[in-house]
């Protein structure tokens, strides 16, 4: 018997990238997220993550940290949190403070999403890693470290270096990644994790299949939770949605030419702009890509959540226009209300 939720059993979250289109400024994709995590509140998402990016001309998002703080001073229940903050650009001591600050001004609100990857290029993964040899290796122990400062050892003895605040309290750790590496160290640590099956759709069923496997019960988490990520761009008909979606592919585009930059407006046919190279990296990436009204989206979600038996999806949806992008979170609440 297929052990599937249904979608309106299934929790659906935000995944915003804070994107700057082409002719906007980073304070208008800025509040522009903090508007699409209010409407989001009010249709019943279950959380609102932004993504660390760095070097990027397109995305807002560099300073995760003070823009969770900017959402969730926007917002009032709705969980907020990083999707993720990637742990090995930073000190760990740095991150327990940050997000136990973040804890403090709203308490039970805030989820701590860890990936291991630089979120950009090398140069720039140099330049925020002070050095060529910080290249996520001692990524668990970076993880252990900073869980310590949450939940220090007991005793009478005081460690020497205390997090505050951040330490006793007790903030959601998740692991994130694209490979069965952080898969593995969820499934040995008890944490729920992400894929992140929006871009990277390869290794996603074997990735699900060791955490699910693996999974050691921790005081944390009794058993598996996955969550999965999913493009969803939806408007109220199927060619509109199609439309609105080239403005995501010309942003994979840009990538793969080695030069990214803002969300640019859609284009009538994205096929004219691809080489058959590229087309076929497009399709690859949207695997895990639902495009569509709401009948064509329910469909395409009900295929993924059987497939990845999904405990919750994570949704992306890269679109120029604000009250378009607004307008597809509405409808892909339909699906689960």
């Amino acid at each position: 018997m297929s052990t599937t939720k249904t979608l309106r059993d299934t929790a659906f979250s935000v995944l915003d990238l804070a994107p700057i289109v082409v002719g906007g400024t980073a304070g208008e994709a800025l509040r522009n997220s903090a508007d699409l995590a209010r409407h989001a509140e009010q249709w019943g998402y279950q959380r609102y993550w932004v993504a660390e990016h760095h070097s990027m001309p397109g995305i807002a998002s560099s300073a995760t940290s003070v823009v969770i703080g900017y959402i969730a001073g926007q917002t009032s229940t709705i969980r907020v949190g990083s999707g993720g903050i990637m742990l090995p650009n930073h000190a760990p001591l740095v991150i327990a403070e940050q997000f136990g600050t973040l804890e403090s001004l709203y308490p039970g609100r805030i989820d701590l999403a860890l990936g291991r990857a630089p979120g950009s290029d090398q140069v720039t993964a140099r330049a925020l890693r002070r050095g060529p040899d910080k290249n996520g290796e001692d990524f668990p122990d970076q993880v252990a470290e900073l869980y310590t400062y949450f939940h220090p050892p007991g005793g009478a003895r005081k460690p020497a270096v205390r997090a505050v605040p951040g330490e006793g309290l007790d903030i959601p750790i998740w692991l994130l990644g694209s490979s069965d590496f952080s898969a593995r160290l969820a499934a040995h640590w008890g944490l729920p994790f992400g894929f992140a099956s929006h871009f990277a759709p390869t290794y996603l069923l074997p990735a699900l299949q060791l955490y699910r496997s693996n999974f050691e019960a921790s005081q944390h988490l009794d058993k598996p939770y996955a969550m999965v990520g999913v493009n969803v761009i939806a408007a109220d008909t199927d060619a509109e949605a199609r439309r609105l979606a080239t403005s995501m592919q010309q942003q994979v585009l840009s990538l793969l030419r080695g030069m990214p930059g803002q969300l640019k407006p859609p284009v009538d046919n994205i096929e004219d702009m691809c080489t058959d190279y590229e087309k076929a990296v497009l399709e690859d990436r949207g695997r895990y890509t639902v495009v569509g009204s709401l009948d064509t989206i329910r469909k395409g979600l009900e295929r993924i959540l059987e497939e990845t038996k999904a405990d919750e999806l994570i949704v992306s949806a890269q679109i120029y226009d604000h009250d378009a992008r607004l307008h597809s979170y509405e409808i892909l609440s339909k699906v689960f209300e």
